[in-house]
C-alpha cells in the first residue's frame, strides 16, 4: 500500500471512529488500522449495529470530512495518556504495554482524540467523500483472542476515485455470487449440520460425484506417476505421537485422547507416522527407492471455531497425501518429479497461474546445518531446473526441513494456498528408519511430504468458487439433463439416460410438471452442462435437441453424435463444451 492510501485510509478509520462516538457517547475503542483496500475500526457498544446504523454513520463521516479539520500529532507522557483514556480500558491495556522509553503521540481532529503513531493526511479535505463506503459490521475478539471480550468491528472501503471503488464494489459482489458457502447450498454439493458439531463437511450426493471425479484422476495420475496407494486407520496409541513430535510440536491442534483397552488412543491429525510404520516393517535396500506412498487420508485437527469457514478451514478433512523415501543422489530428481506431477493436475483442473515460494530453515529447527543446506538447495535446484519462477520465503520451513509452497490463482486473481512439498529429516531420525546401503550399511532415508491439493475439502471449495459451480463436464455431478416436451417421451428419455450412464455420462430426466422452457432455465441455473430437449421429432429420429448451459443452441443432435462428443470432452477433461 502506497503512503499516501495508507494515510487516506488510516484517517477515514479516525472519522468513522469519531462518528461512531456521536451516536454512542460511552463506545469503548479499540484499534483502528488502514487495511488493504479499506480500514476498520473496532467498538465495544451497547447493541448490535444494523445495516442502517451503517448508513448514518457514513453520512456522519461526510459531514466531518466537510467539517476541514486538520489533524494534529502531539507526543504526551505516559502519566498524560493514562489519564485522557481513563475511560477507554482497551486504549489504557495498550498504553500500559508500551516500552518505557517509547513516545506516547496521540492525533486530534475535531473532537476526536485518539492514541496513534500515524499516519495521517493534514487535514479531512483531502478525503474522499464518494471514494469510500461501509460495508459491513462484524464480531471480533479483542487482539484476536476469544478469551477477551467481543468487539464489533465496522468495515470500509476506501479509494481515491469513485469509479475506483465502484470497481471495487462489483468486485465484492462478484466474489458474493462466487461464495462457495452459497454455492454450496444453492446446488446441494454440501452441508454441514449443527447436529453433528463444527466444521464436519458432510458431501452430499451432487458434491459426492465431483469428489468421485476428482479421486479417479488422482489415482490414475498417481499410478501412472509410479506411487502405490495405501491406506491407514483413523486413531493410534499416544505413543507414536510421542515419538513422532506432534504432541510436543502440534498438541493445540490435537483431540483429548481416548481410551481403549486401558490405553490412550489419539484420532489422527497427520497420516505420515503411519506410513512410517508401513515401511519400518521389513529392513530396506538402496535398490527399493523411491518409494512412493500416496493415500486420500481423512485427519482430524482441532481449530478454533473464530477460524472456521465453510470449506476452507474445517475440523476433519481428507489430504490428498503422499510421502516418497529417497536416498539422498535422488531428492533432486524426485522433486522435480512431485513438481511435474502437481502442476500437471493442477493445470487440468483448471488453474494455470500459481505463485510458488521456498521456505527456508526457521530458528528452531531439528537436523544439521549441512542437511538442510542440502535439502534447502535441492528444492531450489528443481524450481530453477524447470524454469519455475518462486521467492524465498525466509524462516518459515516447518522446523524439520525446507519446503515448497504453491498458492494457486483463481478466476479473479485471488490466491489460495494448495500445494506443499516438505523435506523431512526429523521423522527418519526419531523412528529410526534405516536402509541397507550398496555399501552394506545403514543409512537413514530422506522423506517427502506432499500434498498436492491440500485437502479435498478445501479445493473443493477454492473449485466452486473458480468456476462459479459451472464445473467443467468432467467434474459436473450431473453432465447433461433430458427434458421430455410431453409426457409421450418419457419413456424414451429414461431408456435414453440409461444408455448413457451405461456409457459412463451422468444424466437425469426431468418429467416433472413444469414447461420445457421453465426445465431448461431450471437446469441452466444449476449449471448443468447440456439441457437435452426431445420431441416426437427427435424421439422418432433417435436425436436429442441440444442446448448448452450458456444458453447456446446447437440444435438436433443423433444421440451416438452427442455420446461422442461428451465422452471425448470427459475423457480429455476439457475446459469446453463441444
Amino acid at each position: 500500500m502506497d503512503e499516501k492510501l495508507l494515510r487516506m485510509r488510516h484517517s477515514l478509520a479516525h472519522v468513522m471512529a469519531q462518528a461512531v462516538l456521536e451516536m454512542f457517547p460511552d463506545a469503548k475503542l479499540g484499534i483502528g488500522p488502514a487495511i488493504e483496500d479499506g480500514f476498520y475500526y473496532d467498538f465495544l457498544l451497547p447493541r448490535p449495529l444494523t445495516p442502517e446504523d451503517l448508513k448514518t454513520i457514513q453520512k456522519r463521516m461526510k459531514k466531518i470530512i466537510k467539517g476541514n479539520h486538520d489533524f494534529v500529532k502531539k507526543e504526551i507522557t505516559r502519566e498524560e495518556a493514562l489519564e485522557m483514556f481513563k475511560d477507554q480500558p482497551f486504549k489504557l491495556e495498550l498504553i500500559r504495554e508500551l516500552p518505557e522509553d517509547e513516545p506516547i503521540s496521540i492525533y486530534t481532529h475535531s473532537t476526536f482524540v485518539d492514541l496513534c503513531r500515524g499516519p495521517h493526511v493534514a487535514n479531512t479535505k483531502e478525503l474522499p467523500i464518494k471514494g469510500f463506503k461501509l460495508l459491513e459490521a462484524s464480531g471480533a475478539y479483542w487482539r484476536g483472542d476469544e478469551r477477551n471480550p467481543q468487539l464489533q468491528r465496522i468495515y470500509g472501503a476506501a479509494f481515491e476515485t469513485p469509479e475506483e471503488l465502484k470497481a471495487y464494489l462489483d468486485r465484492l459482489e462478484e466474489i458474493k455470487q462466487r461464495d462457495h458457502r452459497k454455492l454450496g447450498k444453492e446446488l446441494e454439493l454440501y452441508h454441514m449440520s449443527d447436529a453433528i458439531g463444527s466444521g464436519l463437511v458432510l458431501w452430499l450426493p451432487k458434491g459426492g460425484a465431483v469428489r468421485v471425479a476428482l479421486e479417479d484422476y488422482w489415482r490414475d495420475a498417481h499410478f501412472k506417476a509410479g506411487y502405490d496407494i495405501v491406506f491407514s486407520p483413523h486413531i493410534a496409541k499416544i505413543d507414536l505421537w510421542k515419538t513422532s513430535g506432534h504432541l510436543d510440536f502440534y498438541r493445540e491442534n490435537m483431540y483429548s485422547p481416548m481410551e481403549v483397552d486401558e490405553q490412550e488412543y489419539e484420532i489422527k491429525p497427520m497420516n505420515c507416522p503411519f506410513h512410517v510404520q508401513m515401511y519400518k516393517m521389513r529392513k530396506r535396500s538402496y535398490r527399493e527407492f523411491p518409494l512412493r506412498w500416496a493415500e486420500l487420508g481423512t485427519v482430524y485437527r482441532y481449530e478454533r471455531s473464530g477460524v472456521l469457514h465453510g470449506l476452507m478451514r474445517v475440523r476433519g478433512f481428507t489430504q490428498d497425501d503422499a510421502h516418497i523415501f529417497v536416498r539422498p543422489d535422488q531428492l533432486n530428481e524426485e522433486i522435480i518429479n512431485i513438481l511435474d506431477l502437481n502442476l500437471d493436475i493442477l493445470r487440468t483442473c483448471g488453474f494455470s497461474e500459481y505463485d510458488i515460494y521456498l521456505s527456508t530453515k526457521p530458528e528452531k529447527y531439528v537436523g544439521t546445518d549441512e542437511s538442510w543446506e542440502r535439502a534447502t538447495e535441492a528444492l531450489r535446484a528443481a524450481l530453477e531446473q524447470m524454469g519455475l519462477k518462486y521467492e524465498i520465503d525466509p524462516g518459515e520451513g516447518v522446523f524439520y526441513g525446507p519446503k515448497i509452497d504453491i498458492k494457486i490463482r483463481d478466476a479473479l486473481g485471488r490466491s489460495w494456498q494448495c500445494t506443499t512439498v516438505q523435506v523431512d529429516f526429523n521423522l527418519p531420525e526419531r523412528f529410526d528408519m534405516t536402509y541397507i546401503a550398496e555399501d552394506g550399511k545403514e543409512h537413514r532415508p530422506i522423506m517427502i511430504h506432499r500434498a498436492l491439493m491440500g485437502s479435498l475439502e478445501r479445493f473443493f471449495g477454492v473449485l466452486i468458487e473458480h468456476y462459479k459451480g459451472a464445473f467443467p463436464v468432467w467434474l459436473s455431478p450431473i453432465q447433461a439433463r433430458l427434458i421430455p416436451i410431453t409426457d409421450e417421451q418419457i419413456e424414451f428419455c429414461f431408456k435414453l439416460a440409461n444408455e448413457f450412464k451405461q456409457a459412463g455420462i451422468r444424466v437425469e430426466v426431468d418429467d416433472g410438471p413444469d414447461r420445457m422452457q421453465k426445465k431448461i432455465r431450471n437446469a441452466q441455473l444449476e449449471k448443468i452442462p447440456y439441457q437435452l430437449v426431445v420431441g416426437e421429432r427427435e424421439a422418432q429420429s433417435n436425436q436429442v435437441a441440444v442446448r448448452l448451459r450458456t444458453n447456446e443452441n446447437l440444435g438436433p443432435m443423433a444421440v451416438d453424435e452427442f455420446k461422442k462428443m461428451v465422452l471425448r470432452i470427459i475423457e480429455t477433461r476439457s475446459q469446453d463444451l463441444q
